[in-house]
């Protein structure tokens, strides 16, 4: 059984959802989902292509309407509500700028829509490039800007009307790994400077982990569990959470019963598995297994080690590249090694029947 967020009162909620399901014809692609996000919260829904995240978000947004449930605003009801009765504003993958208008003009759209005067456009329009700390852009067009620069006007002219919910889909997306990093830490700042809260889509783990105070992990309509970055990777609660935030050594209850003695299925997490000698000696809590290496994998900060136990359990261990930048790895595929890792840092996945709701 999936674990959902607490239930909390709903008119403290900046959102809640009740209940909610959406069909595709015979498609199901929300199933009876319960979520709470508080006010200025990071929420972020992670989740595999089709999990049901882009949909869920399309239905706070109004471009979905759901087959079953309720959506409630601070309390109100938007179950039925059009997506401009709502005060709730979309970031897209794509940005969706205006190519013919300035970026002053991009970011000033909403209000020009709202029919807010030319003196107060202007100060909140410098307002929302300095926090964006683009101001020195404001007459250019968006083709003559960089992604990082395309993405952070599509915050700006989101973020000017002051929503109390704040959609991003996938906003990162479209970005090269070293800009999406670092457009990561500045979205999270700018989201602690504006204090809105912000709910998030995303298929990148590591996304998720460093952005969000919370992480709903979605699989196949459902979430599977919710919690801050740190719970939901130190202590998942199936096994699917377990193999999809980052790498995991799945430990089957069979093998856990000749390595723990306690017959569950556990997560074991790479960083925390070591390589030893075979004649090293072990200590006491730590647990000693004989492989051998069958593939190295250098990944620049770190080099992974894939073993093949004598029990037929393929292990892996992640180590850091600590040694001096010319010196070679001590440890090579082919290899008998012994695998070391405290007994404690093995963590039992529930039974997923088990999982408590609430």
């Amino acid at each position: 059984m999936a674990q959902h967020s607490p239930m909390t009162d709903t008119s403290t909620a900046a959102v809640s959802l009740r209940g909610i399901g959406k069909q595709f014809g015979d498609l199901t692609a929300v199933k009876d989902l319960d979520i709470d996000i508080q006010p200025g919260e990071f929420f972020s829904m992670l989740g595999p292509s089709g999990s049901g995240k882009t949909t869920v978000l399309r239905m706070i947004a109004g471009f979905e309407e759901p087959t079953s449930g309720q959506i409630l605003l601070h309390g109100a009801d938007v179950t039925r509500a059009a997506p401009f009765d709502r005060e709730v504003n979309t970031v897209f993958q794509d940005y969706a700028l205006f190519p013919h208008l300035s970026i002053s003009e991009n970011v000033a759209y909403g209000l020009t829509v709202r029919g807010i005067d030319r003196a107060q456009k202007r100060r909140l329009v410098d307002a929302a490039l300095e926090q964006v700390r683009l101001g020195h852009v404001a007459g250019r067009r968006p083709s003559q800007l960089s992604g990082g620069q395309r993405q952070r006007i599509a915050l700006a002219r989101a973020l000017i009307l002051r929503p109390k919910v704040l959609l991003l889909d996938e906003p990162l997306g479209a970005l090269d790994k070293q800009l999406r990093e670092q457009m990561q830490i500045e979205l999270k700042q700018i989201q602690r400077e504006v204090g809105i809260t912000f709910i998030f889509v995303t298929h990148d783990q590591e996304e998720a982990l460093t952005l969000s105070d919370r992480v709903a992990v979605f699989n196949g309509g459902k979430i599977e569990q919710v919690g801050s970055p740190r719970e939901v990777y130190e202590f998942p609660q199936t096994a699917f959470v377990a193999g999809f935030l980052g790498v995991t050594n799945l430990i089957s209850p069979e093998a856990s019963q000749q390595l723990l003695d306690d017959g569950r299925l556990h997560s074991l997490r790479p960083e925390r598995v070591h390589l030893a000698e075979l004649a090293a000696g072990v200590e006491p809590g730590t647990v000693a297994v004989a492989g051998t290496v069958a593939e190295t994998v250098y990944a620049g900060a770190h080099t992974r080690y894939l073993v093949d136990t004598e029990m037929g359990l393929r292990i892996i261990s992640e180590k850091q590249n600590t040694h001096t930048p010319r010196t070679e790895p001590s440890v090579r595929r082919g290899d008998r090694v012994s695998l070391r890792f405290q007994r404690d840092h093995a963590t039992a996945v529930p039974d997923e029947a088990k999982v408590p709701v609430g």
